[in-house]
């Protein structure tokens, strides 16, 4: 009886250690090679770090502090015994590419080795994860990681323009951003119901554009005759902006604005009614969807007010890439107006969909000429992707090409429509809103099928797979006014839309990414982060 409670525990034991030894990284290391052996976090006397990886090592020395209350010093130099040493070294992009890393831990120290600082970022972000508690001591298993991101672009998307969050929200989800290795923060500033950024030349757009009366509530939503009742507003002043924006860079997070156009455009409307194609004076919309009167894109006072917004975001966001949003256009304003009838018979356009690839490729001219690239939603391809909606079900599909040096931000239709786009030779982000859209409840999108997207399509021709240069996660908040709300949509399908920019294919694994998943949990309820449980974010689809 003795021997079998001994070999019991034997084997208890045993399973204990092989636990502590399996990594819970998320996203998932492309290459891990597991050592005998352990470093004691407590042996650790310093980091130490390259020139340029000062910053880092301040962020792991913070961190480090935080949650093990240890008092690292920092000191430049090559890592020596009982150290953690940042070593930036530019001959390694050969291997790790812009935003890899190497990770090698032995029992007397640990190394992270990469060839720019954001791979040395995401190194210290891994090294964080790793760490476990065996006993009374916080150790990291021996090992070497080798790791490199699967696309450039992993974006979360927050619109803000519906439902304001907040300077201190926003910080919160660039740092969980961070945590996961995802590069790209979205910032959905401007649209129907919000006008969210400053823009100096044109204060009325944030005194008018930023306030809504009311806003539509109810159970039926977008059905719904139900208004709240209460005023909602807020918008960030450009000093807020550079502030979030320098945050974001010290997390290597680029920040891209969308700033709407041509559609969605009721609060511009409102704050200037010169720039609607019907020039009349509306309010702010206090139901959401779509609405007809949209930009008058055939003005020259209204596209130089375009060019006006643009230069203050140049100014404001340093991204080489500017989204201008493109979706869900409607027609009729147009359709109904004489002097656009006029602009479009004068310059030999045909249709609708014409005039607003026309004017995209304005647009995304005049961006490049101020040394940015214009990004915008698959519509802009002059693609009728709206055959339910009633005024696009006679539209024609553009004859007018799309600029060669665009972004398509694929949200819906077919993989013709990627094909399509990706054989013309267009570069594209794939957020297919079936998959990717976190507004959506987890009957529609539960845990496991968010991680099981693949932003490359099985039908899309090897060829064209290098087109895709990557995904997003976005957070529509038509429906979601709250901080608690918007927390129970985004965790945990946060993680895996980040494993499924990060980690190829081959070597994920949903029962891996779902233990993995249990510390990080841990990490967001200390931060007050309100997640939604498993049992919910797993929910049968259809159920």
């Amino acid at each position: 009886m003795k021997k079998l409670l001994y070999l019991i525990l034997l084997v208890c034991l045993a399973a204990f250690e092989a636990g502590a030894q399996e990594l819970n990284i998320i996203p998932r290391p492309n290459e891990i090679e597991l050592a005998k052996g352990q470093f004691e976090l407590g042996s650790a006397k310093a980091i130490q770090y390259t020139s340029e990886a000062e910053k880092e090592a301040a962020f792991l020395q913070a961190a480090l502090q935080e949650r093990y209350n240890m008092n690292l010093l920092t000191n430049s130099g090559k890592g020596k015994k009982n150290t953690i040493s940042l070593e930036l070294d530019k001959k390694l992009s050969k291997d790790l590419g812009g935003e890899g890393y190497r990770l090698t831990a032995t029992p007397t120290q640990v190394a992270i080795q990469a060839a720019t600082t954001a791979g040395i970022y995401y190194g210290v972000q891994s090294l964080l994860q790793a760490i476990y508690t065996s006993g009374e001591n916080h150790v990291l298993p021996a090992v070497v990681i080798e790791d490199k991101p699967r696309f450039s672009w992993r974006a979360f998307m927050l619109d803000e323009a519906r439902h304001f969050k907040g300077k201190e929200e926003v910080k919160l989800l660039l740092d969980e951003m961070a945590r996961l290795k995802m590069n790209t923060f979205h910032w959905h500033l401007v649209d129907d119901q919000g006008w969210r950024i400053e823009i100096k030349k044109y204060p009325k757009l944030t005194e008018v554009g930023s306030v809504r009366k009311s806003t539509q509530v109810g159970e039926r939503k977008w059905n719904s005759n139900k208004q709240s009742g209460e005023p909602h507003s807020g918008f960030y002043t450009q000093k807020d902006i550079k502030e979030i924006v320098a945050y974001a860079a010290e997390r290597h997070i680029n920040v891209v604005p969308e700033i709407e156009m041509p559609g969605h455009s009721s609060a511009a409307i409102a704050a200037y009614p010169w720039l609607g194609t019907n020039n009349q004076k509306i309010e702010v919309p206090v139901k959401f969807g779509r609405f007809y009167d949209i930009y008058d894109v055939t003005s020259p006072k209204v596209q130089k007010f375009f060019h006006d917004v643009l230069q203050e975001v140049f100014t404001l966001f340093p991204s080489r890439v500017i989204h201008v949003g493109g979706d869900e256009v409607g027609y009729e304003a147009w359709e109904k107006s004489q002097q656009v009838n006029a602009y479009m018979k004068e310059h030999g356009i045909k249709t609708y969909a014409d005039l607003q690839v026309h004017f995209t490729n304005n647009i995304s001219r005049y961006i490049e000429q101020n040394g940015r690239r214009m990004m915008g939603w698959n519509e802009i391809m002059g693609i009728n992707i709206h055959p339910d909606f009633e005024e696009k079900k006679a539209d024609a599909n553009a004859e007018t090409q799309l600029a060669k040096n665009v972004v398509v931000h694929f949200w819906k239709g077919d993989v013709k429509l990627i094909t399509q786009a990706a054989s013309k030779g267009y570069q594209l982000v794939n957020s297919l809103h079936s998959m990717s859209y976190l507004d959506y409840d987890f009957g529609a999108i539960p845990l496991q099928k968010a991680y099981s997207f693949d932003p490359v399509p099985q039908e899309l021709k090897e060829e064209y797979h290098q087109n895709i240069i990557g995904t997003g996660s976005q957070m529509w908040s038509e429906w979601i006014p709250t901080r608690g709300e918007m927390h129970y949509q985004v965790f945990p399908r946060l993680a895996a839309y980040a494993e499924v920019g990060w980690t190829q294919p081959h070597n994920k694994s949903y029962k891996q990414f779902r233990q993995a998943l249990l510390p990080l949990l841990k990490v967001w309820e200390g931060r007050g982060i309100h997640f939604a449980p498993l049992s919910d974010v797993e929910r049968a689809e259809n159920q």
